[in-house]
């Protein structure tokens, strides 16, 4: 019974992958507004009622296809980071930001997915919330350490951030704990420039515009990580 039950399993999981293979290619043809069940089932030979048997509804399909983009994509910024030596802050961000910039290169469609359009009648369960915070928690994490270490060096540019700010300061610091304000919303600056430069090249705002784009693409977050006030570690005798 228990190598029955197992077999059935193994063959539920291949089935279960295979729909979401075929429910992934269909985003780039149809958008995730366009994902559907019948249309998957026509493409793997079952008829549509079978489908639900693993996916109850088109949005257990697509929660499956955002928490598998998320923990792709925080995968990737995982070993960006752990490529890098722990003290150099500053390579450790620019790696982590190439690790976006170059997964969303390879799944634009998956990208958009999870950073384009909202699709129509979806709301994201909290199930996704797990997958969508690895790479912001490799991001607080090299914040931190670099806050910890005395390995930051913010310029001053505006000021002090205003009181108003500080109950978001402090929600950021979930993911960062134990920095200062500035550092914080400096931190969040730098997070969403990235992810605002890497939506502007997938969604076509670069075009004629920015050729050099790899090129561009560093020096912008060399920028932004100057301004988060993240060096080098220091040369040895």
């Amino acid at each position: 019974m228990t190598a029955s039950r197992t077999a059935r399993e193994r063959v539920r999981a291949e089935l279960t992958k295979e729909i979401a293979d075929i429910a992934r290619r269909q985003l780039a043809t149809e958008g995730a507004g366009g994902l559907s069940l019948r249309a998957v089932a026509r493409e793997m030979g079952m008829v549509s009622s079978a489908i639900y048997r693993y996916f109850p509804s088109r949005d257990d399909l697509l929660t499956t296809l955002i928490i598998d983009g998320y923990n792709a994509l925080g995968e990737a910024v995982e070993q960006a980071d752990a490529a890098c030596p722990g003290d150099d802050h500053s390579g450790r961000w620019l790696a982590i930001c190439h690790g976006v910039r170059d997964w969303a290169l390879a799944h634009p469609h998956e990208y958009a997915l999870l950073f384009g359009s909202p699709v129509p009648g979806y709301e994201a369960p909290q199930d996704t919330i797990p997958a969508r915070l690895r790479d912001v928690i490799v991001m607080g994490r090299l914040v931190s350490q670099a806050h910890e270490a005395g390995a930051l060096d913010p310029p001053a540019l505006a000021g002090p951030p205003p009181e108003t700010l500080r109950a978001d300061a402090e929600n950021l610091r979930t993911v960062m704990p134990g920095v200062p304000d500035d550092v914080a919303l400096r931190a969040f600056s730098a997070w969403t420039a990235l992810y605002g430069w890497v939506s502007f090249e997938l969604f076509g705002q670069l075009e004629k515009t920015i050729y050099e784009r790899r090129t561009a693409f560093e020096r912008s977050m060399s920028i932004m990580g100057a301004t988060l006030g993240l060096r080098r570690p220091a040369a040895g005798p």
